[in-house]
């Protein structure tokens, strides 16, 4: 154990998704995920450990695609678990499938690096 409480990720759906992610002054990831998938609840606790680790500089969410249909259509999530980068209101990337916790850390360096605005990316609104 690393000593710090793992933290709940932010639930979004249909109706929070624009303020808790496309808003957030914090960058965002955001997990794609179902309560039936195996890998998604695999991989929750490195999220939840990490949204511990990175209170303050990072945002934690996660979306129940079948709960937030919406969102899930308009951000073309067809796999699960998928994990979408979003920093003021871009989004930076987004990897597919379960991810390892010294890789998420990898990956969180790459798409939230500073200066990474320079590096451009697509706008997240749909």
């Amino acid at each position: 154990m690393t000593g710090i409480e793992p933290r709940e990720l932010v639930r979004v759906d249909d109706s929070t998704f624009e303020a808790e992610v496309i808003r957030s002054r914090l960058p965002v990831v955001v997990d794609f995920y179902a309560d039936w998938c195996a890998p998604c609840r695999v991989v929750e606790p490195t999220l939840r450990e990490l949204s511990s680790r990175l209170a303050g500089r990072i945002k934690f969410t996660k979306v129940n695609v079948d709960e937030a249909s919406v969102v899930t259509r308009s951000y073309g999530i067809h796999a699960i678990p998928t994990y979408l980068f979003v920093e003021a209101g871009t989004e930076k990337g987004r990897e597919v499938g379960p991810i390892d916790p010294v890789a998420f850390r990898m990956i969180l360096k790459r798409y939230f690096a500073a200066g990474s605005a320079a590096s451009g990316g697509t706008p997240a609104t749909r």
